[in-house]
């Protein structure tokens, strides 16, 4: 077998997993060790940013994130993952926030319908 195979990137999915910066990444492929689900291959060339091959496969653990010394990747989480950090409250019109340093007292309501 000395015919060289190709890997080529998934690119129909909507789906980023995690970028890179050019600029900051030197591809010392850290982040492609630590992959759990081996969603990027290193690159071909030297010191160039790994290439993300199954982006769909990403589970947006961040360990990717942690493991670079260098600040080169990001995550954009997709929209079904984000996490809502402000609510409001209807009856007062009150806005909150994950993190406020004196948060509304707990709801001790119970739910619609009750238990019985």
């Amino acid at each position: 077998m000395s015919e060289k195979v190709y890997m080529t990137p998934n690119p129909p999915t909507p789906n980023k997993g995690v970028r890179f910066d050019d600029h900051l990444c030197n591809g010392c492929n850290l982040c492609v060790d630590v992959c759990p689900t081996d969603v990027m291959m290193p690159h071909p060339e030297k010191h160039k940013p790994p290439i993300v091959l199954y982006p769909e496969e990403c589970w947006f653990c961040g360990v990717c994130i942690e493991e670079c010394n260098h600040g080169a990747l990001s995550m954009p989480h997709p929209a079904s993952q984000n996490i809502s950090v402000n609510w409001k409250r209807v009856e007062t019109g009150e806005y909150f926030r994950l993190g406020m340093k004196n948060p509304p007292p707990p709801n001790l309501r119970p739910p619609s319908g009750g238990r019985r």
